[in-house]
């Protein structure tokens, strides 16, 4: 469909000049297009540019770049859903799932998830767009997102880059963005990715209490809990073994009892392995008799591929980071991929306790960066000279006073209508499938809401649906999610 381009500069503050590298804090671009989604066309418009984020005096502090898909045959929108789409990092941009997960154009990659010259999209036949608008958002930062300062001002890094910092900037530009666009009727949901995990939990908190905004659904892809990640605890070590099973049956590292059966069949056993035998063992610590460790020990290198003796050396806390270097050492040498295990890499000496890069990472920028900066400057018209950051600075990240999960529990008790879904690939070893789990239990501990909870799983790694036959599978996971939240005209109670 040909493209109709208009251009619109609201409240400029400054114009695009080459010499100084400046966007105008509040303007937009819009073209038309149309997409073929299973099977039937469903044209939509596409708005990309800029939107300010104003402080508590009425000060704009910084401006985000963003992109809104409408689709435009829908005559009354006050039904239509509309998802708001955050990434992680902190310090990721807005571009992993807007072009290669939910929106309507896809990486050229192939369908395993890997990079194929030349670099470019093509049309989604499985984005959402037939259901449901979608905005992905770039913090402060990302993207074209810039903090906005007078001449002479110094960056308050305690505005943007924390958790609660955070939330509280994005929910206030989420309410901009809704009443600007009419969609206070619209059925809302928010998504996010890894740390964007982190970001929606405090999100549904914050919208609701200081936003007066309800959403119907809360999901979480490929989710970072820093509650239990990375904090090197008893949980945290027990949880990653069904990943490391995963891991190594992909490589076909288990013993034949194990290998030979499909890897559904076997998860559950490490699950359970996992909670009820691994994690008490570890808490004991030191104090854990002979017995009981070398019987764990066996059972745990059983679950990882790992050798006995290699779990025992670790005193059965094995990091991901350590696993990601060990199992494949006396195989062939290579390491396997953090976000996705399923990539391989090589590292200068096969010896050490961690690898030297990220395989899947590299691998994936070959795919992303020239394709995003590709796609917004010549098929959305968006031009700028300013860099898009596809990982920006935002250090130093403040982490205290984290209590976005009981931040969700609480907007969920609060609003029946609230559901939540996580969406987790079983070759993820940062944010780990049984992670996530643990995660969706520990939201709820009463158990009252556990009816709201969807996990589902898929043989892939953090971006799952890099993976052409995930994509296609976890979008309509979405679709039945967007279903079985909308309100029906049912009233809001218990």
């Amino acid at each position: 469909m040909k493209k109709i381009i208009f251009l619109i500069a609201l409240t400029v503050h400054f114009s695009y000049q080459a010499q100084d590298h400046r966007i105008p804090l509040d303007t937009m671009v819009v073209t038309t297009n149309s997409v073929v989604i299973k099977g039937k066309t469903v044209p939509y418009k596409a708005t990309t540019g800029m939107q300010p984020v104003w402080n508590d005096n009425g000060k704009i502090i910084a401006s985000l770049y963003y992109t809104y898909y409408k689709r435009i045959d829908v005559k009354n929108d006050e039904n239509r859903p509309i998802i708001m789409s955050f990434n992680g990092g902190p310090g990721s941009a807005s571009v992993w799932m807007h072009i290669a997960y939910t929106g309507p154009k896809v990486l050229k990659i192939d369908d395993e998830g890997f990079p194929v010259q030349p670099y470019g999209v093509k049309d989604n036949p499985n984005s959402i767009l037939d259901v449901a608008d979608i905005v992905y958002v770039n913090p402060v930062n990302t993207g074209y997102s810039r903090p906005v300062l007078a001449k002479g001002e110094k960056l308050d890094k305690s505005q943007f880059f924390g958790i609660n910092a955070d939330v509280k900037y994005l929910a206030s530009w989420l309410n901009t963005f809704i009443t600007r666009n009419n969609r206070w009727k619209s059925p809302k949901y928010i998504i996010g990715e890894s740390y964007g995990g982190t970001r929606v939990m405090g999100l549904a908190a914050e919208l609701q209490n200081r936003q007066w905004m309800y959403l119907n659904g809360v999901i979480m892809v490929s989710p970072a809990d820093y509650k239990v990640l990375r904090t090197e605890g008893s949980v945290d070590y027990a949880i990653n073994l069904p990943y490391f099973t995963a891991a190594a049956w992909y490589h076909k590292m288990l013993s034949p009892e194990l290998q030979n059966k499909d890897l559904n069949e076997i998860l559950p056993e490490a699950e359970d392995f996992a909670i009820n035998t691994l994690l008490p063992a570890i808490s004991k610590g030191g104090f854990i008799s002979d017995l009981e460790k070398n019987s764990v020990a066996q059972k745990m290198g059983y679950y990882s591929g790992l050798k006995t003796k290699v779990v025992l050396q670790n005193n059965m806390e094995v990091s991901p980071s350590f696993f990601w270097k060990e199992l494949l050492r006396d195989k062939s040498g290579q390491t396997i991929g953090r976000l996705d295990s399923r990539y391989l890499g090589v590292d200068k000496r096969e010896s050490g306790s961690s690898t030297e890069y990220n395989s899947e990472i590299t691998s994936w920028l070959h795919s992303f960066t020239p394709a995003i900066n590709y796609y917004i400057r010549e098929e959305l018209n968006f031009k700028t000279d300013v860099k898009y950051n596809v990982f920006g600075s935002v250090s130093p990240w403040d982490n205290r006073n984290n209590n976005v999960r009981e931040g969700l529990r609480q907007a969920m008790a609060q609003n029946p209508y609230l559901k939540v879904l996580i969406q987790s690939g079983y070759y993820d070893g940062a944010t780990t499938y049984f992670g996530a789990k643990y995660t969706m239990w520990k939201t709820d501990p009463s158990g009252k809401m556990r009816d709201r909870f969807y996990f589902k799983g898929y043989r892939s790694g953090h971006m799952m649906y890099l993976r052409n036959e995930d994509l296609q599978k976890a979008n309509d996971d979405l679709r039945t999610f967007i279903s079985n939240s909308l309100s029906n005209g049912k009233s809001a109670k218990y």
